[in-house]
């Protein structure tokens, strides 16, 4: 069975997967046949191709290898000016480009070509890839905070310590019998009684309870909990423990000497149930905008990243829990979530928050302004605006297109360090894969 729940979350996210990489694809095909620009083919995958069919100019279809996808629009460059033979490797790359580039457009409908869009709406057909994903990851964030929740303390308490176990103990699991009582235990709670009160005021939030009993060490408060549906008071006095201090970003402090700096506050030995709390609708948005900045921070870092994932498969360290991953390694975590020993709706919110991910990720990913990404092709676009504007400020003819093929080693040094990039994070996954769920 666990076999099953492993192998059902990997294709929970290979399909996901491939939802996403095909409305990606979607948000290109349809700004982009709204233009008028012809669409030759929309496909999900590379390589050879598993199935097709042609509906109206556009072939449809599935290739073997289901790692992204693509849109094969006519005339996305200038036609080629020049012939004769290319001398040197990269001069025939150039011309390869053009050739191919030459082919996509059809003869009759050499207006219906990329190239020729307004700036504007090339940078739209670009951008709505991306977007795609963000949206859905919206949407995907939405689900999960508004439709299932977070989980969050609840008022109602989950278990009682029965004993006060020292600082020192730290293997000690159970109690001595020469270990005093916990404060709550002392005091009569139980496991399932609800807050209602403490010390006089209400409490709607465990948070706001825990900050009531931190801050009234060795003093008696009056606890008012509903316990199978009756209201009891009960008597709790808190008694004094070390915490240690952390700053406004939840950092340990430590002193001048590099000792953490501790505090004194109540302790009564609670714990609450967790509970999903449905949230706004607007969290969704405010989590993937966390996640955008998180990616983006990812990527600023990333050389520094992939050295340390190499570093650890040399060294064998444990690897950064905050690095990058493979599409191995996301199914691999997919499946390790799928198989826990939890329930349903935890396992769920996970695997929905991990796709949303996902899908930030490819956001924030094919924004980078360089091709072959989305991004260089906006960057493009953009620099032929500003050509075009500068030469009617300054009263000169209007420049031709941006011969993007230029660009065409610079293309391929990218692909070629992307390639190796995902081979990299894919070896790591498998010989060195991520723990995120401990054990």
């Amino acid at each position: 069975m666990e076999i099953l729940l492993y192998l059902g979350g990997i294709l929970f996210m290979l399909v996901g997967l491939g939802v996403s990489i095909g409305l990606h694809e979607v948000g290109h095909l349809v700004p982009a046949k709204l233009f008028g620009v012809r669409v030759g083919q929309y496909m999900i995958g590379f390589g050879p191709r598993l199935w097709s069919k042609r509906i109206g100019e556009t072939e449809y279809g599935f290739k073997v290898l289901p790692v992204g996808g693509f849109i094969s629009m006519s005339g996305m460059y200038p036609p080629s000016t020049k012939t004769g033979p290319a001398k040197g490797v990269f001069a025939t790359l150039v011309q390869d480009a053009r050739t191919a580039n030459d082919e996509t457009i059809a003869e009759g409908e050499e207006e219906r070509v990329f190239y020729r869009l307004p700036v504007w709406k090339r940078v739209i057909v670009m951008l709505g890839g991306p977007v795609m994903n963000l949206v859905l990851a919206v949407l995907l964030f939405t689900l999960m905070a508004s439709g299932i929740g977070i989980q969050q303390a609840s008022t109602t308490v989950a278990s009682v310590s029965e004993c006060m176990i020292p600082a020192t103990a730290a293997q000690q699991q159970t109690c001595a019998a020469d270990d005093p009582a916990a404060p709550a235990a002392e005091a009569g709670f139980e496991p399932g009684d609800r807050l209602v009160s403490m010390d006089g005021e209400p409490v709607a939030t465990f948070a706001a309870a825990s900050q009531i009993i931190q801050d009234s060490p060795g003093r008696t408060l009056e606890v008012l909990v509903e316990r199978k549906g009756e209201d009891v008071t009960l008597q709790l006095t808190p008694v004094a423990a070390q915490r240690q201090q952390t700053d406004a970003q939840g950092r340990p402090v430590t002193d001048k000497g590099g000792k953490p700096v501790t505090h004194s506050v109540g302790y009564a030995g609670i714990t609450a149930q967790l509970e999903y709390a449905h949230q706004p609708i607007w969290t969704g948005a405010q989590m993937t905008w966390q996640q955008v900045g998180g990616v983006t921070n990812l990527i600023i870092q990333l050389p520094q990243k992939l050295w340390n994932v190499g570093e650890s498969l040399i060294t064998g360290s444990q690897r950064d829990p905050n690095g990058p991953l493979s599409v191995v390694g996301v199914g691999r975590i997919a499946g390790e979530v799928a198989a826990t020993n939890a329930p349903v709706l935890d396992r769920l919110a996970v695997l929905l928050n991990l796709l949303a991910a996902l899908n930030v990720a490819l956001f924030v990913f094919n924004l980078i302004p360089l091709l072959p990404l989305d991004g260089g092709h906006i960057v493009v676009a953009l620099w032929e605006g500003i050509k075009r504007l500068w030469a009617k400020v300054t009263g000169r003819p209007e420049p031709a297109p941006v011969d993007a093929t230029r660009l065409v080693p610079v293309t391929v040094v990218v692909a070629v360090l992307l390639i190796a990039m995902g081979a990299l994070l894919i070896i790591a996954d498998i010989i060195r894969p991520m723990n995120l769920l401990g054990g």
